[in-house]
């Protein structure tokens, strides 16, 4: 009877312990084996429990055996299908040493849904700081952690659902909805993954920090791990950053390397750099990163009382939102808490977008990468994207699409965007851009219910902003953009009375619609 007794306080306690409170859960553990070891060591003969004895002995061998991977709490796991390898999740790689595959951190099954809605909705109203973020309010989601010890929060997330009819119009759609990530504390999405990757950093022991950015995930990276105590060390495209993510990464006290090379060149060198010097690398092949940006989308749904729309369209640079917008809604919908996917729509710039020439290929086993990639969107310009294999499984896990689109059409989209009073960063723009040509082409219906992701804030690229208003603004190629949508400053004298007469001529002259 004990041995019953014992035994089923050993399962409740792991099931317990994996999806609640994994420090108390171990304690509990300990008292159950205490228990069972009464006799254990022993002879049988000498032992005053010998059952008891002998049932620890089969429980010690399954804790100890091949098969306590199952009781464990978080792994890592290779995505190819012909591997599938699995690894300790405090192992400090970010390919599978076995094929070279990326990695996925996996977890057992969640919670039962009704359980999880409750407790995240709850915890709205409190004022802990793990609950005030917008990342961890979803832990149960990200279970990769023993405890929130070394987790470094800005409150990140909370990011809103913004209804703009403007830019439906000007899409082709009866309603659209931004999910506004510029909303985070350094102004981009890049804050949802980084405060998980910090985290994980410290876990680690790690004491500096590195990336290579066009420039958002700098300055993330910058602030957390400044505000975690820790060096970051950033290594961007010399003459390939706007300058306001620039200031961001000096502000917040980053070495900052300017490199005579594009991104997907200082990647292959950083990636080196780290592993000789002790750096843990902060970019969006670390699957911690990915697990963050996953609460964009847990967010989204609770936002929307768990109603998938129909498509999430989002910009594609290296492609890591593409992968943790996927496995956040396979996750959601094998936990109960939504009931069906979306479908992704992903959009590049034309001339950074090789992931839109793998999705039109007929072999869609090998990327091919562009080796100069040119926009003036530098946060999707990336032209070897290391997320190209998850990204592919989701967009057709989703039976979604991918499209580009010019530079003229991402500065008109950029343009509508702020005649709603949203405003964005250019990348971001490509999101209204694709959905105007995805809707000319019957891809998505005008009744369609759409949520485009915003990546970023208006104020990452003023110069941009001012180029285009002005009609100053040229692609790569040197290609004047028209400023269709264009605001320009008047110049006025001080002169009350002209300057009355020229805003009487103006009001007849309102701004040009979408």
């Amino acid at each position: 009877m004990m041995i019953v007794v014992v035994a089923l306080h050993l399962i409740q306690v792991f099931l317990y312990g994996a999806y609640k409170k994994p420090r108390e859960a171990t304690w509990m553990v300990g008292v159950g084996l205490l228990l069972l070891t009464l006799g254990y060591g022993s002879s049988e003969a000498a032992s005053p429990f010998p059952i008891v004895s002998r049932a620890c002995a089969s429980v010690f061998r399954l804790l100890s055996g091949p098969y306590n991977k199952g009781f464990m709490p978080a792994e890592l796991a290779c995505i190819e299908e012909r591997c599938r390898a699995r690894f300790p999740i405090t192992d400090i790689i970010y390919n599978c040493p076995k094929c070279g595959g990326l990695l996925d951190a996996v977890y057992p099954d969640p919670p039962p849904a009704a359980d999880l809605r409750a407790l995240w909705l709850g915890r709205r109203t409190s004022n802990a700081p793990l609950d005030q973020s917008g990342v961890w309010r979803f832990r149960e989601f990200l279970p990769f952690l023993p405890n929130y010890d070394s987790v470094v929060t800005l409150r990140e997330g909370n990011t809103p659902l913004l209804d703009a009819p403007q830019a439906a119009r000007y899409g082709g759609l009866d309603r659209l909805t931004f999910k506004h990530q510029g909303f985070n504390p350094t102004g981009s999405f890049k804050d949802n993954g980084m405060t998980c990757g910090i985290a994980q950093a410290l876990r680690l022991g790690k004491r500096r920090v590195a990336c290579v950015s066009t420039g958002n995930t700098s300055a993330s990276m910058a602030a957390y791990a400044s505000a975690a105590g820790l060096q970051p060390i950033i290594f961007i495209p010399h003459g390939n950053i706007a300058y306001g993510k620039l200031a961001q990464a000096l502000e917040y006290g980053a070495r900052t390397l300017q490199v005579e090379a594009n991104f997907d060149q200082i990647l292959a060198l950083v990636r080196r750099l780290a592993e000789r010097l002790d750096i843990y690398l902060l970019n969006s092949m670390n699957p911690f990163r990915i697990e963050g940006q996953k609460t964009i989308m847990v967010e989204m749904m609770e936002q929307r009382d768990w109603r998938p729309p129909d498509w999430v369209v989002l910009p594609g640079g290296n492609l890591g939102n593409t992968s943790a917008f996927g496995k956040a809604l396979r996750e959601m919908k094998a936990a109960g808490l939504i009931g069906r996917l979306p479908r992704l729509a992903v959009v590049q710039a034309e001339g950074s977008a090789p992931f839109y020439d793998l999705w039109r290929a007929a072999d869609r086993s090998r990327l091919n990468p562009v080796v100069h990639p040119q926009t003036l969107a530098t946060a999707i310009k990336i032209g070897d994207p290391v997320s190209w294999p998850k990204a592919l499984r989701e967009v057709e896990a989703s039976h979604g699409v991918v499209e580009k689109v010019t530079e003229q059409e991402i500065a008109d989209a950029k343009a509508i965007v702020g005649r709603c009073g949203i405003g964005c960063e250019p990348a971001s723009a490509a999101t209204l851009a694709g959905i105007r040509k995805l809707t000319a082409a019957g891809s998505i219906p005008a009744d369609a219910d759409v949520v485009a992701v915003l990546t970023g804030n208006v104020l990452k690229d003023p110069d941009y902003i001012y180029r285009y208003h002005t009609g100053d603004l040229k692609s790569p190629s040197g290609a004047r953009i028209e400023p269709n949508y264009g605001n320009r400053p008047i110049m006025v004298p001080n002169d009350e009375a002209q300057i009355a007469a020229i805003l009487d001529s103006q009001l007849g002259n309102t701004p040009k619609q979408g």
